[in-house]
């Protein structure tokens, strides 16, 4: 092939540059002057993760920030579950028409505790019951009776009480918001349960000092003197002094006037309706799917509202789909309390769900002779899986973790032992338990804490010994217990909840493996 010159190379060069200009402007929608494409997005949870278990993560996220208070978990459970043919049952009345009605029903306790269950009519005591128990109640701080606390300077400042273990350091600088329940007394003279919570808007702060101040800011710190929240400042525009009617309100003197009409405003009420309340400091800020690739949950409040969030929907969504068993009796119970030792009439030491129990077969077995001894051989048959929230293993400090035990995010439940009784998980149950994963296909963890360490504690130890029925710890693993934040990974909400409704509907068949161990 010959050489060209260098005007025809010129001439072929030009052609080709034209022809390209003229492919540009055929191409539709295009122009010289139209921006560059976009740059790839970024990954979303569609791309990694099947949508049934983002949208399980979504929705929880949703449901801790709807429901701030221990008393907002409680109504949502109530208000969900009756939308989905479970009757009330009021613990102050008789139940003995449950003789003839098996079904889907719950029972309240203080507003606090919630337990709802499912019995079909061909149970019978020696089918045992499949039970999950968990805690609703988080850390969080509670106003004191009197809240009221001297200006410093020109600030509103407001009393509260740590619960569980808060007012450390990382609940200060933190958006706190208010709610809980009061108890209002309506123009009939009967006095009802009043919801409020102030989200999105934050009431209260917990300053730092700033490290500039030197020893001063280092600490430790004192809860009652420096972990003080501050809810206002007295400046120009303050508000009117109290009228006659406010005067004569019950909680007149107790708390200061101005959040008095501000939980009034925020319930719609007159502040002098106010009989006592129960309100709390909690963080307000809504929990957020995040991480490159969305593999994580931050949020509030996750001890223990996740594995408690799992398990009723898993209950809820088993009796609508049918798996339950027509010889089955199953349970979810959700008790308050935990965080300060259970032993309260709403925490498990309470006996709620042996109360629950005994009802049920008192009804239903009425012409027995022993009620005492069908009770005896109900629980001597009966699973109760203790479903509590467990450690993640902490990238930053690997060395605090027994090796072989360091569960990770985004595998599901991770089962809980301990040799010296704070988990209740013995070799039974878990056999059991790796058996039931198998056949639901679900994955499994495992953690026990080192011999260096401190073992925490569940309501697994307490609810086995009160009804001698087999219990196994386990749960969804998170980082950061403790905190007013934390984190877990996106899939393990809707892991939980998958494993839990396998429970209840293969517990009996697989644990009849198991007879007479």
């Amino acid at each position: 092939m010959s050489e060209l010159s260098t005007a025809e190379l010129a001439e072929v060069l030009a052609k080709i540059v034209i022809n390209e200009i003229n492919k540009t402007f055929q191409e539709p929608n295009h122009s010289l002057s139209a921006p560059p494409p976009p740059p790839p997005p970024r990954p979303t949870t569609t791309t990694t993760t099947p949508v049934s278990l983002e949208s399980i993560a979504n929705d929880y996220i949703d449901f801790t920030y709807k429901n701030p208070t221990i008393y907002h978990v409680v109504n949502h459970f109530k208000t969900k579950l009756q939308s989905h043919g479970f009757t009330y049952l009021d613990e102050s009345s008789n139940w003995s028409s449950l003789t003839s009605k098996p079904g889907k029903y719950f029972t309240i306790r203080n507003g606090t505790s919630i337990v709802a269950f499912k019995f079909s009519k061909d149970w019978k005591p020696h089918k045992g019951i499949g039970i999950i128990g968990s805690h609703i109640d988080a850390l969080t701080a509670i106003l004191k009776p009197n809240s009221t606390k001297a200006d410093v300077e020109g600030y509103e400042l407001l009393g509260v009480a740590p619960y569980g273990g808060t007012l450390g350091d990382v609940w200060w600088d933190r958006d706190l918001g208010i709610g809980g329940r009061l108890l209002v007394k309506k123009k009939d003279g009967k006095v009802e349960q009043v919801l409020v919570d102030s989200s999105p808007a934050p009431i209260a702060h917990i300053p730092t000092l700033a490290p500039h101040f030197g020893t001063p800011a280092v600490g430790p710190f004192n809860k009652e003197t420096q972990a003080v929240p501050v809810i206002g400042f007295h400046g120009d525009g303050e508000e009117d002094g109290p009228s006659e009617e406010e005067k004569k309100a019950p909680l007149y003197g107790k708390h200061s006037l101005k959040l008095l009409r501000y939980i009034a405003r925020l319930a719609g009420v007159e502040v002098w309706d106010i009989l006592q309340w129960d309100l709390q400091l909690y963080d307000v800020q809504k929990g957020t799917i995040g991480g490159l690739n969305n593999e994580f949950i931050f949020a509030p409040r996750v001890d223990d509202r996740v594995c408690s969030y799992a398990a009723m929907n898993a209950l809820i969504e088993s009796a609508d789909e049918g798996s339950l068993a027509d010889d089955s009796f199953s349970i979810v119970a959700l008790v308050d309390h935990e965080e300060i030792g259970s032993a309260t009439r709403s925490g498990i030491k309470g006996g709620l769900i042996e109360m629950v129990v005994s009802r049920i077969i008192d009804s239903r077995f009425s012409d027995e002779r022993d009620i005492q001894e069908l009770l005896r051989l109900t629980y001597a048959n009966t699973i109760i899986l203790s479903a509590d929230v467990i450690h993640l293993v902490n990238p930053n400090f690997t060395s605090v973790y027994l090796d072989h035990h360091k569960p990770v995010p985004n595998k599901g439940v991770t089962i809980s032992l301990d040799p010296n009784g704070h988990m209740a998980t013995d070799s039974v149950g878990l056999a059991f338990v790796e058996e039931l994963a198998r056949r639901n296909d679900d994955q499994l963890q495992y953690f026990q804490i080192r011999n260096d360490s401190r073992s925490g504690g569940t309501i697994g130890p307490s609810i086995s010994l009160q009804t001698g029925a087999r219990t196994i710890d386990l749960g969804i693993p998170q980082l950061s217990m403790h905190s007013i934040r934390a984190a877990l990974g996106s899939k393990d909400v809707g892991l939980g909840l998958r494993f839990f409704k396998g429970f209840f509907k293969n517990w009996r068949k697989t644990y009849d493996e198991y007879s007479g161990l």
